[in-house]
């Protein structure tokens, strides 16, 4: 029995003798099949040819991403606390020198992440680390591999420590979460948001869509939701799910601005 990865969304499955048939998460209509057909990979397979590179990014904040760049191409995030260090969002790969050099820097109390499309090899990183897994109940149904380290949050927030608090946003699922760190940026806060809120190519504005590779865009509604849910909390700094995507200064005004300015350009007749 093996637990396949989808090569071009990079979730691990449960385990079974073949590779499923196709892969819900890609069939969904926020996602896509390969061009070449639904593709499966493994574990193994992946570590013969690809590795993760961990890279400092600021002062308890550790970035982890997959060289060459595999699926989706995201990066996780090792936000490091007093009270435990959260890995937010997931990657496919997980090797022996990546345990090493994360333990190294105070191992895994809990692992987060933003929606379904970054579930990746979650339960393995889990296992690794002996770290439970958090994801928002309103999307258990697109989990493909269950495993008992799941604990489904409900409600708004979910505070997993003194510093970390995950809030549920929606829009892009409806248990779409983003992550915020009380000592990020210099004390001033930060966000982590995978692509709830999305960092866009002029990184002084983020936006908000359903489906990015699609161009689907969220409705007026969603997009009011998000900055509502949002607004309490003091975050400088926002990181996206992607090396570069960073909005390096003044980051609630921009997701505040943006959303206004997204609303704005979808409701005018």
């Amino acid at each position: 029995m093996t637990n396949y990865i989808c090569v071009t969304c990079g979730v691990q499955f449960a385990a079974s003798a073949e590779p499923p048939a196709l892969c819900p998460i890609c069939q969904d209509e926020r996602q896509y099949v390969n061009w070449n057909g639904q593709q499966w990979t493994t574990l193994a397979a992946l570590q013969e040819n690809y590795h993760n590179v961990i890279k400092p990014i600021e002062p308890g904040l550790t970035g982890i991403g997959i060289t060459p760049q595999f699926s989706l191409g995201q990066r996780a995030l090792l936000v490091q606390t007093p009270q435990g260090n959260v890995l937010w969002d997931c990657l496919s790969v997980v090797e022996p020198e990546t345990i090493e050099a994360v333990n190294a820097l105070g191992g895994i109390s809990a692992i987060a992440i933003s929606h379904p499309h970054l579930y990746a090899a979650m339960v393995e990183w889990s296992h690794a680390f002996d770290a439970p897994i958090y994801l928002h109940a309103a999307d258990r149904a697109h989990v493909m591999r269950p495993d008992p380290a799941i604990t489904f949050w409900e409600g708004e927030t979910c505070a997993l420590n003194e510093e970390v608090t995950l809030i549920r946003c929606g829009g892009h699922f409806a248990g779409s979460t983003v992550l915020h760190w009380a000592g990020g940026a210099e004390g001033r806060g930060a966000l982590l948001t995978g692509d709830t809120i999305m960092v866009v190519q002029d990184r002084r504005f983020v936006s908000f869509m359903y489906s990015y590779p699609n161009l689907m865009p969220l409705p007026a509604s969603a997009v009011r939701g998000i900055a509502t849910a949002v607004e309490p909390f003091a975050f400088a700094r926002l990181y996206g799910g992607w090396w570069e995507k960073v909005v390096s200064e003044d980051a609630k005004t921009a997701v505040l601005t943006s959303a206004d300015r997204y609303i704005r350009l979808i409701t005018e007749s």
